[in-house]
């Protein structure tokens, strides 16, 4: 067993949170109880999430994407009162940790997402250090780069560019990141990755020839958060399981 507040402090201190300004709360969103033996992780704090934590008995429920978001309202009715009040009942602590864990340069989701698909990190560079730049180890046609992160990944990515073109150097960001396609062009990467496309983005692709790829936002988020829970497991001796949905988006 280990205190709560033992793991939120060394959360908070190995992601860096306060060098993050975020839009949304980063540490314990839901407060359990004190002591903690089991931990459940994933990436969002969904009502399938919460039941799992309660049926595997876990005393802490780790994820990437809590529950409140400056955007939305504060009330606790519907669906959130529901997902609360399950996590109330069993005592389970909830705790998110957003920005922090997607740039963190081990655990977080750029990193990891790097390893799973045998990328090079160069550096991170951007807002708030959340992209980064990296090469293929293999230069591939982009045909070729799609086939590879779609076996990877169990989902086909949607891409904009031409399918023969050679990609050696890369930008990506995990998550809804396709905001800062722009940035990338400017650094003269081959393609970007991240996990959503918005209607500008085609236009982009298009006309500078940088490709897009769009590999989902869940899907290209999977492993921070894995990773950062059995790093908690590991440092504090605790168990350890995780939750993960076939989330299209």
């Amino acid at each position: 067993m280990a205190k709560r507040n033992d793991i939120l402090a060394w959360c908070d201190e190995v992601l860096q949170v306060g060098m993050f300004k975020d839009y949304a709360p980063n540490g314990l969103q839901v407060e359990g109880r004190a002591e903690v033996g089991k931990i459940a992780t994933s990436v969002t704090a969904s009502k399938a999430a919460v039941d799992f934590a309660a049926e595997q008995g876990a005393d802490m429920l780790l994820v990437h994407h809590g529950m409140f978001w400056k955007s939305e309202p504060v009330t606790i009715t519907g669906w959130k009162k529901v997902r609360i009040e399950t996590l109330l009942q069993h005592q389970i602590n909830m705790a998110g940790y957003h920005l922090p864990l997607d740039a963190h340069p081990v655990l977080g989701n750029n990193a990891q997402l790097a390893d799973k698909l045998g990328w090079e990190i160069e550096r991170q560079f951007g807002e708030q250090n959340l992209l980064n730049i990296g090469r293929l180890k293999t230069p591939q046609t982009l045909a070729e780069w799609l086939q590879h992160i779609a076996a990877a990944l169990g989902r086909q990515p949607v891409a904009v560019g031409d399918m023969s073109r050679e990609i050696k150097r890369i930008a990506w960001c995990t998550g809804g990141a396709q905001g800062f396609f722009q940035t990338t062009i400017d650094e003269g990467v081959d393609a970007y990755l991240t996990g959503e496309i918005s209607e500008s983005q085609f236009h982009l692709a298009n006309e500078t020839g940088v490709a897009f790829v769009s590999a989902g936002h869940h899907a290209t988020e999977r492993y921070g958060i894995r990773a950062l829970g059995e790093a908690v497991a590991q440092h504090f001796e605790l168990e350890v399981c995780h939750f993960d949905e076939d989330n299209p988006a």
